[in-house]
């Protein structure tokens, strides 16, 4: 089979060098993008050119268009909503279970706490002692409960020190748990997902990676054996891009 080498279409090139000049000067969250004007004059295209460039960026989060005449693009800080907007499309073309995210989650987020036990801060440590402290006070809201639990695992992801597991892991938060489709967490199961954490929480303040590794390596394995025996049929369905999110 021939593979054709399609040539980038302008507006995608011209977004990607406003996002160099971007860096390139300097610019960070908050700040406003030069005028449409200005653009026109730099980059020697039209119109529609910059705003199908500028709607690209948009999409991305990368910027908002700020409305009025002191308006224009600002840059945004994005977060990992577009990542996972595109993974669960993509896994939901390809058929992909639930189960490939269970199993991506056996593979990574032990490696990634042995990361944070390395590399976490104290700032970070008290932000996740707060994430259990959450669940202790809500084993009987499930609601606030799960909220806390993603929020564990964010933390430890980003504190792992490589943005690509912290943007994976956050674009997964929605997901990971199955409760979207139909994974339930009764009182017990809690008891035990709050034990594990309180583990791997003193693992991770005492900063010893292996440790750590193990202890997550357990927790995920747990989860993966809970809902397994408990929702085999949920374990096999395909998440469906409107449900997610």
């Amino acid at each position: 089979m021939t593979v054709t080498n399609r040539a980038p279409k302008a507006a995608m090139v011209i977004a990607q060098q406003i996002i160099r000049d971007t860096l390139r000067q300097g610019l960070t969250v908050g700040n406003l993008l030069p005028p449409e004007k200005a653009m026109l004059e730099k980059y020697q295209i039209g119109r529609g050119t910059l705003r199908e460039a500028l709607r690209l960026l948009e999409f991305q989060g990368v910027i908002a268009l700020k409305p009025g005449p002191k308006g224009g693009p600002v840059l945004l800080d994005p977060d990992a909503q577009h990542l996972a907007s595109t993974v669960i499309l993509l896994m939901q073309l390809k058929n992909a279970p639930f189960k490939a995210i269970a199993e991506a989650r056996v593979a990574m987020e032990p490696m990634i706490s042995r990361l944070a036990a390395e590399r976490i801060s104290d700032e970070s440590l008290v932000e996740l002692n707060g994430t259990i402290e959450t669940m202790r006070g809500s084993l009987d809201d499930q609601y606030i409960f799960l909220e806390a639990n993603k929020q564990f695992h964010d933390i430890i992801a980003w504190s792992s020190g490589n943005p690509l597991f912290g943007y994976l892991v956050d674009s997964l938060l929605g997901i990971m748990d199955g409760t979207i489709i139909g994974i339930d967490y009764p009182a017990p199961r809690r008891a035990a997902i709050l034990t594990a954490h309180q583990s791997i929480y003193d693992s991770l303040l005492v900063r010893d990676p292996e440790l750590s590794q193990e202890r997550m390596a357990q927790h995920i394995n747990e989860y993966v054996r809970y809902a397994e025996r408990k929702f085999p049929g949920v374990m096999s369905s395909v998440i469906q891009w409107d449900r997610a999110l």
